[in-house]
Parts: structure tokens; sequence; C-alpha cells
């Protein structure tokens, strides 16, 4: 049986190479998955708009055996992908996602086209497969509320990391042991 594809969406300022993803990669290649990090233009150039282009650029279709991983901004870039897929994919999973403004300037002007629009929830959970939400505590960036009104929005409980941070690496996460698990047992 053909593993699933798995795509790793990293957020504003972030890259292929950073945090938790080449990890993760690394231990589901090794497994059979085919495992995509797009590199997403940031902080220049960053938009919904031209981070569609990059996926479809260094991404095969995505289809229903596809699994979506998307960190901060990846994640609410996730939600925009789910809500124009056609078709329903595999498992979708949010780390540190918000929806809205974040009260901080800098990261809500890169981040304007990615939360100016309402979203289709019903679309998104339609097309979101098994959805997973992980939120550090103390995360700097994104408030605890935008983390519980994603959960809310997306009718999912929200596992929260005790001592995360952003889940990144400047809080320690160069491994996320808890993905790599869930991922594991997926038939």
């Amino acid at each position: 049986m053909k593993k699933h594809d798995v795509v790793i969406l990293h957020g504003t300022g972030g890259s292929p190479e950073g945090n938790w993803f080449p990890w993760l990669k690394k231990q589901l290649e090794s497994a059979g998955y085919n495992v995509y990090i797009p590199r997403l233009p940031t902080p220049e150039g960053q938009s919904v708009e031209n981070w569609n282009k990059a996926l479809n650029e260094q991404v095969p279709p995505i289809s229903k055996n596809t699994i979506l991983i998307g960190h901060s901004c990846g994640a609410t870039f996730l939600l925009h992908i789910l809500e124009a897929l056609k078709e329903p994919i595999t498992q979708s999973i949010f780390v540190s996602g918000f929806i809205d403004k974040l009260g901080n300037d800098f990261f809500d002007n890169l981040n304007e086209t990615f939360v100016s629009n309402e979203f289709n929830w019903g679309t998104i959970k339609k097309n979101a497969g098994k959805i997973t939400l992980f939120h550090g505590d103390y995360d700097p960036y994104i408030p605890m509320s935008a983390a519980k009104k994603l959960a809310e929005k997306l009718d999912t409980p929200l596992t929260i990391i005790p001592n995360g941070g952003h889940l990144n690496a400047e809080f320690g996460y160069t491994e996320f042991p808890q993905i790599l698990e869930m991922l594991m047992t997926i038939d």
C-alpha cells in the first residue's frame, strides 16, 4: 500500500530547515512516507497568493492520501488550502495556529492576507480529515485565546503542551515526538 504524502508548512520567518521539520521529515521518510517541506516566501513577498504559488511549484497535487501539518502562520495557511480542496485529505495537524490578528504590528502586517477573510468552516472541516491541534502554554507569539478560538471553529479538542512556548527551536522543539507517534499509527 502506498504511504501517505506529508506536507509540512513553516510559518512567518520560517524555513524547511528550521524547528522540528527536518527531524520529522527524516523520521517519516525512513518509515516510507513521502515528505515535502516547501520553501514559502517570508518575510518578503509573504501572502496567501505567493504561498499557494510556492506550494504548487514544490509539492505534488494534494489528494485523499495527503497529511498536512502547519506551524504558526503555516497552520493558518493550511486553512486556506483546505477551503480550496475538492476532496477530503487524510489528516490535518495544526501547531500554534491562529485565525485573527495577533496584536503585534510586525506580524499582523505580514499575516494580513492570511486572516483578512472569514473562513468557510464547513468546507474546511469536511476536507480536513482527522484534525489535531497542538499549542504550547506560554506561547509569546500566539495567545492561548487564539488557539482556543481555532479549536472552537474546528470543533476539535486542543492539546496543550506544558512548557511548549511556540513549539519551535527557540523553545527546544527540534523534535516533535507526539506528531511522529500519531502518524506512525495511520494505516
